[in-house]
Order: C-alpha cells, then sequence, then structure tokens
C-alpha cells in the first residue's frame, strides 16, 4: 500500500517536473523536489522499490534542472 502512495507522489511530482521545464518556470522545481522527498520517505518504508525509484528520478529530473538554470552552483 505504501508503495502504491509513493507511485502516485511520484506521479504527480513527475507531471510538475514536466511543467517545469518551459522558460521562466524553473523556480517551481523548488517546491516540487520536496514533494518528491516526501514520495521518497514513504517508498522506503515499503517493501517495493517502483516507488522509490521513481522519485529518486523525479529528484535528479529536478536538481539537474535547477542546475541548468542557475538556480544550483
Amino acid at each position: 500500500m505504501l508503495n502504491l502512495v509513493s507511485i502516485l507522489i511520484g506521479l504527480v511530482a513527475l507531471a510538475m517536473v514536466g511543467v517545469a521545464f518551459l522558460p521562466l518556470l524553473g523556480w517551481a522545481n523548488w517546491a516540487i523536489i520536496p514533494v518528491a522527498v516526501v514520495g521518497l520517505g514513504i517508498g522506503l518504508l515499503s517493501d517495493g522499490r517502483a516507488g522509490r525509484n521513481l522519485n529518486i528520478a523525479v529528484i535528479v529530473i529536478g536538481v539537474v534542472r535547477l542546475m541548468l538554470g542557475g538556480g544550483i552552483f
């Protein structure tokens, strides 16, 4: 059950990261990454690995986008 919740959080965060790739919306990653971290925490508590891996991917995508936009040095 926790894995399903983690996957749902990851899918919502992934959709939000997709929107944050638009120009001038890169700042939204600062709000999306903590959501994915919560999903990662829930995924770590479950037996499955799919939710955890999805949230790790969303976090990496968000951090890379912030690095490209100059939000993280």
